[in-house]
């Protein structure tokens, strides 16, 4: 299961909102003010870019790393990122040792403060099954191997916990800063169904 089987690319997301966003004015069911509002929500204040820079800041600042650990949902909230689906936020580290998966058996339930709208995968019966029965064998066809000796750890959200991956941080960006960090951090490493390149899993 690939993270592109069954979905959109982002310009395609795009170009549907905007359609949908011109019938809706059009029809006057909803203002473009009002609409002008929640493109600007969803482009600036939720989303994959958020998620990123938590985790390049845990990459950059020891203090914080200990804290987004021990009490993820304050350290989140203290970088402006939270609302209703950010309320109850545990992030799990990836190392070595340990690769960690998410994923919501009963539902859909996603931080969309932290990274946006679930993709259209992470919501399909057959991911949230093999999540449970077979994650190494759903983490090959996302194209991730993971070696015999880590143990893959899977993580259930519910509508009181929702879940960050912290991936391991790439070889040679020892000298680059946190907004250069966030360039390369992906929103499906942040879920656990990829692996950022430049690291071994």
């Amino acid at each position: 299961m690939s993270s592109q089987k069954g979905g959109a690319t982002m310009n395609e997301v795009e170009a549907r909102v905007k359609a949908l966003a011109s019938v809706l004015a059009e029809k006057q069911l909803v203002q473009q003010e009002t609409l002008d509002v929640i493109v600007e929500q969803y482009e600036t204040r939720v989303g994959p870019h958020c998620g990123a820079q938590v985790v390049a800041r845990s990459w950059t600042d020891p203090a914080f790393r200990e804290w987004l650990l021990n009490d993820a949902s304050a350290a989140i909230a203290s970088m402006g990122f939270g609302g209703l689906s950010g309320a109850h936020m545990v992030v799990k580290e990836n190392t070595p040792a340990i690769h960690n998966m998410v994923v919501c058996t009963l539902c859909s339930c996603y931080p969309w403060a932290t990274l946006g709208l679930p993709p259209r995968w992470y919501k399909s019966a057959p991911y949230r099954s093999r999540a449970v029965r077979d994650p190494r064998g759903l983490l090959k066809e996302f194209g991730v191997e993971i070696a015999d000796d880590v143990e893959v750890r899977v993580w259930d959200s519910t509508a009181d916990i929702r879940y960050l991956v912290v991936p391991m941080r790439p070889e040679g960006t020892g000298d680059m800063t946190a907004e250069q960090l966030a360039a390369l951090i992906s929103r499906d490493s942040m879920i656990g169904t990829a692996v950022l390149p430049g690291v071994v899993s």
